[in-house]
């Protein structure tokens, strides 16, 4: 069956540096777009980062540009969040997320595969 498994989440102070994994079976990985998600306490689940099949386009998150990097390695089925200079309202948990079809997209409902999510806490 669909597995999407996240790792890498933590405690860390603002200003730090992060790496989530998302290691994905079950499906033909390299052949969808996938995504990073997350949801603050209280708040919608928000769209951070998306990453077409191929690696070759990604799109972000106004929050996040030039902060944050999406990647993906096909061989080993795993799509990459690196984080960097994290802020305080970057605290939530984040999910990734395969999406129906090979370009990136925007649109949540696109995506139909979930992770269980892993928590980031930015705190001093």
């Amino acid at each position: 069956q669909v597995q999407l498994v996240e790792s890498g989440g933590g405690l860390l102070h603002p200003g730090g540096s992060l790496r989530l994994s998302c290691v994905a079976s079950g499906f033909t990985f390299s052949r969808v777009a996938m995504s990073w998600h997350r949801q603050a306490p209280g708040k919608e689940r928000e769209l951070v980062a998306t990453i077409s099949s191929t690696g070759g386009t990604t799109v972000y998150a106004e929050p996040v540009k030039g902060r944050f990097t999406i990647s993906r390695d096909n061989a080993k089925n795993t799509v990459y969040l690196q984080m960097n200079s994290l802020k305080p309202e970057d605290t939530a948990v984040y999910y990734c997320a395969a999406s129906t079809g090979m370009a990136v997209t925007t649109t949540t409902a696109r995506y139909v595969y979930w992770g269980p999510g892993t928590q980031v806490t930015v705190s001093s």
